[in-house]
């Protein structure tokens, strides 16, 4: 027999057994290389098995006064904390009709007694190796998964953190705030939420879509960091000329995004989502926006979104060309919108929510110092 291995390296085996000569047998048997625990009823061994730490086995006798073996491993197995705890079913061989029993009840083998030390040393070794490969895959595969659960964290947070930094260089250049951005943002999400059983939005508005439409809403004007500085800034009305050049923001965004596109291999849902708000946000549903001119269903989803969002925090929001207009009025200006500039279906989820817009342009207010930098800066 081999040395004595130290306590600390021992795997730990549980006899249960009603004789006690059987159980001074066992563990005489295996004390020199396994951690022993004993317990004499079925009763017992759930007492055990009830404490802080687990056997990494358990040699079972089936008869025993009380509880039986059957009804003690069926317990063992249909609780999730010892249903991996492998069970050696002790028997003479008068039993051995019972073995179907005992597997069906969840023992991967069986000794028969009066037992034979050879084949317990064999069976025990050979299960609790089992077991402790059985063990390291399942460590293997929750340090896997904690390590895809905290990359995919991390690549989010990069993803957010990107998409700000973007959105905020836009800012720097344009007569908004940094709430406007907040603010729109929440706006698609609420909406998106409130559409999201609706019939024709149902498939397309799933929760994980709202999310990277969260995501992408801030850089819905990310295009206006190519516009000159005269024409962005400007605080009288816009000539003829100097609104196509301010147009052309939704083409220099969709072009951004899509070069950041082109530089990873995989197709990126929030990347695509934002080049669709950032290209088509300024359609209109009866097709007299631009760039495309699109109509109807042919404005994607997402831009349509943006669109009552980004027309809604117009309205209400202070600029250095215009004052803001009551909550009331935004509400009656888009009632007027719906058919012609937005979705009938989303105008009439807007109508059933707008005191919820409310309530999000309340909570990302801009405050008197934001409008004086964003004045000082234009």
């Amino acid at each position: 027999m081999s040395a004595p291995l130290q306590a600390a390296n021992r795997q730990t085996v549980l006899i249960v057994d009603d004789n006690p000569e059987n159980l001074t047998l066992l563990h005489g048997l295996l004390r020199d290389q396994y951690r022993i625990l004993v317990a004499n009823s079925g009763e017992r061994a759930l007492q055990v098995l009830s404490g802080e730490s687990l056997p990494d086995l358990v040699l079972l006798d089936i008869l025993m006064p009380g509880m039986g073996g059957i009804e003690m491993c069926r317990q063992l197995k249909s609780t999730p904390r010892t249903s991996l705890i492998p069970v050696i079913f002790l028997t003479s061989k008068s039993e051995a009709e019972d073995e179907q029993a005992g597997f069906d009840a969840g023992a991967v083998d069986y000794i028969a007694k009066p037992v034979s030390p050879p084949t317990v040393l064999a069976r025990v070794k050979t299960h609790l190796k089992l077991k402790a490969a059985a063990d390291f895959l399942e460590d293997k595969a929750a340090y896997l998964q904690t390590e895809v659960d905290r990359r995919t964290h991390d690549i989010g947070v990069i993803q957010d953190v990107t998409i700000m930094a973007m959105a905020s260089l836009a800012e720097t250049r344009d007569n908004e705030t940094g709430n406007h951005i907040r603010r729109t943002q929440h706006y698609v999400r609420l909406l998106a939420n409130a559409l999201k059983t609706h019939p024709r939005f149902a498939t397309q508005l799933d929760d994980e879509t709202i999310e990277q439409l969260f995501k992408s809403a801030p850089l819905h004007d990310i295009g206006k960091v190519g516009i000159p500085d005269r024409i962005l800034l400007k605080p009288g009305k816009l000539t003829a000329e100097e609104f196509e050049v301010m147009k052309t923001h939704t083409t220099l965004g969709r072009d951004a995004i899509v070069t950041a596109e082109n530089l990873i291999d995989a197709p990126s849902s929030f990347l695509r989502f934002a080049r669709e708000i950032a290209y088509s946000h300024q359609e209109k549903w009866d097709g007299s926006g631009y760039p495309q001119g699109l109509a109807g269903e042919d404005i994607p989803v997402s831009a349509r979104l943006m669109a009552v969002a980004d027309v809604y925090d117009a309205l209400i929001s202070r600029r250095v060309y215009k004052p803001p207009l009551p909550h009331t009025v935004a509400i009656d200006i888009i009632r007027e919108g719906r058919g012609k500039h937005f979705d009938p279906d989303m105008v009439d989820a807007f109508l059933a929510i707008a005191d919820s817009f409310l309530a999000i342009a309340e909570r990302y207010g801009d405050s008197e110092e934001d409008l004086a930098l964003r004045a000082q800066h234009g």
